[in-house]
């Protein structure tokens, strides 16, 4: 028995150290192009929070926004480019990224891309102004365009002269695309046809939203008016609620919203502030409204997207202007931020976790 047990024991030191960093998290980095950056980057987030690159992954012009299919096994991204943009699927391999195939995107500057659990692909087009459907199949291979949404309309400010389309997203049945030029929330049934449209505030420039995980109320950060906009569904319906600022009460200087995520228990909602240059914190309250409880600043210059770690511990921020990424430690029961560390590479937009 004894020589039983000093076999096990000898087994499993062997097994503890061949075994990679169990903590360790995985992330691709989507890029703008124009300067230094090659395309699809990938990085090593390890338990103690520190960052690690582990290189390019694919050679592409300006992968502002990536998604995996349903299965994982497929990488994909949009190209936003001036002319009509495209969609591009890879396989993921060992060796980086395996390109399989293109498709148009519908429109000019693609830049935002979802994938839903039965691989149908939604992609908002900005200077388009309109939403297009695909879909990847089980051998990561996307299909031509199904089908375009074009939106109409126009908001109070300069950036508002006509529709711009700046993300779409699953949400239950339906599709929610966010148009920050004409001030809506764009709703989609199953059929691809318009269910409704969601008025926000005039001049608001909705951007992004995140789905609360319990009540399926939905967070519209406001790109132009730095808020944050609660919409929730009421007798099939989506109603917007109040609104919230994601600045502090004595900032006096330009800024605007890019991105917005809610952690996994539903607690808490961050949105990143570019010009404030902050992660805007957020306590969500038992009635689903938002209390600001603290800004963190990200180290950086236009934190256009950042996002948490799969486990809840991290939230790392892309700092497009500075050409960093910076990791914060997560205090799960207050919400807080603590800065961890910071990891240079060129023109961060879009972190996905895997």
């Amino acid at each position: 028995m004894k020589n039983l047990l000093i076999a096990i024991l000898l087994i499993a030191s062997v097994l503890i150290a061949c075994t990679p960093d169990g903590g360790a998290q995985k992330f691709y980095l989507g890029t703008y192009t124009k300067e230094e950056s090659k395309g699809i980057y990938q990085f090593e987030l390890k338990e103690d929070g520190n960052m690690v690159s582990l290189g390019l992954k694919a050679e592409v012009a300006n992968p502002s926004f990536l998604a995996f299919d349903a299965s994982k096994r497929f990488l994909i991204a949009v190209k936003e480019e001036n002319k009509e943009g495209q969609v591009e699927s890879y396989k993921i391999t060992a060796a980086g990224l395996e390109v399989i195939n293109s498709s148009s995107s519908g429109g000019a500057h693609p830049c935002h891309i979802k994938v839903n659990r039965s691989n149908q692909v939604v992609a908002a087009n900005y200077s388009g102004g309109n939403v297009a459907w695909l879909r990847v199949d089980n051998e990561g291979r996307l299909s031509d365009l199904e089908h375009v949404s074009q939106h109409e309309g126009t908001g109070p400010t300069n950036r508002q002269k006509g529709p711009h389309a700046h993300s779409a997203w699953f949400v239950g049945d339906e599709v929610i695309a966010v148009d920050l030029g004409t001030d809506e929330l764009w709703v989609y049934n199953q059929q691809k046809e318009l269910k409704q449209k969601v008025k926000l505030a005039a001049g608001a420039g909705p951007r992004h939203l995140t789905t609360h995980p319990g009540s399926g109320s939905l967070y519209v950060v406001n790109e132009l008016n730095n808020t944050v906009t609660r919409v929730v569904h009421n007798e099939g319906v989506w109603k917007v609620k109040e609104s919230i600022t994601t600045l502090p009460s004595d900032f006096k200087g330009n800024s605007s919203c890019a991105d917005i995520h809610v952690s996994e228990d539903g607690q808490f909602v961050y949105a990143s502030n570019r010009g404030h240059n902050s992660i805007a914190i957020f306590k969500v309250e038992d009635n689903g409204q938002l209390k600001a409880i603290g800004h963190e600043s990200v180290r950086g210059d236009h934190p256009r997207n950042f996002a948490i770690s799969p486990d809840g511990e991290f939230l790392l921020v892309a700092n497009k202007n500075t050409n960093n990424i910076v990791s914060f430690k997560r205090n799960k029961t207050s919400g807080l931020l603590s800065f961890v560390n910071e990891i240079k590479t060129p023109e961060p937009v879009c972190i996905l976790f895997e």
